[in-house]
């Protein structure tokens, strides 16, 4: 898929805010931190669409961006160690779980996990919680240029065996570098297959 338009349409502090859902959406969220901003500039070939910060924390609010007039990306504020108080916290994560349940038009969410890590709890509960309210989502591991080649594989591998252990059907997986450009053609790809059998 190539991007030929991708305008910031509005940031929503609640789902009920969110643009009318008459059109497929696509929704990004990780942990804070895990370069999701680089990514969502990556995929629409976009330097500062997303606003990239080395403070975790920065994205707060349901960001809708419109992408060639057709489907929305989302950024969702990121889960995890952000440096804020735990009323804040608690607050992004109801209005993130309303978005993610309640959202008739959200066609996947991708979860972006990094790369360079053990498998982390707090990514696999999210997981766990997905698939349980039944919201189609794929993995996207990122920073693997921060690895070689072999350790890339063998970090993908360890994930995929953890979640072996309360999965039947592994959700799809995709690799990513954004510093070297690499994996977001599958991403959309992947949309745009989705989008062909919803439009």
């Amino acid at each position: 898929m190539d991007v030929k338009s991708a305008e910031f349409v509005k940031s929503s502090p609640k789902v009920t805010d969110c643009p009318d859902p008459t059109i497929p959406e696509y929704a990004f969220i990780g942990r804070s931190n895990v370069g999701k901003s680089s990514l969502i500039n990556h995929l629409t070939n976009r330097k500062k669409l997303a606003k990239t910060s080395s403070t975790p924390g920065k994205t707060q609010l349901i960001n809708h961006f419109l992408i060639n007039d057709q489907w929305y990306l989302v950024d969702l504020p990121g889960y995890g160690w952000a440096q804020t108080s735990k009323t804040n916290k608690a607050e992004w994560k109801k209005m993130i779980h309303t978005y993610l349940e309640e959202r008739q038009n959200l066609a996947c969410v991708f979860l972006l996990v990094d790369l360079r890590h053990d498998p982390q709890k707090i990514d696999l509960d999210f997981m766990e919680w997905l698939g349980t309210e039944g919201i189609p989502f794929s993995i996207v591991f990122t920073k693997a240029d921060k690895l070689g080649k072999t350790q890339v594989q063998s970090n993908v591998a360890s994930y995929k065996k953890e979640m072996r252990k309360t999965w039947e059907e592994l959700p799809p997986t995709f690799v990513t570098s954004s510093a070297e450009r690499v994996g977001g053609k599958e991403i959309m790809d992947f949309i745009e297959n989705i989008n062909a059998a919803i439009l």
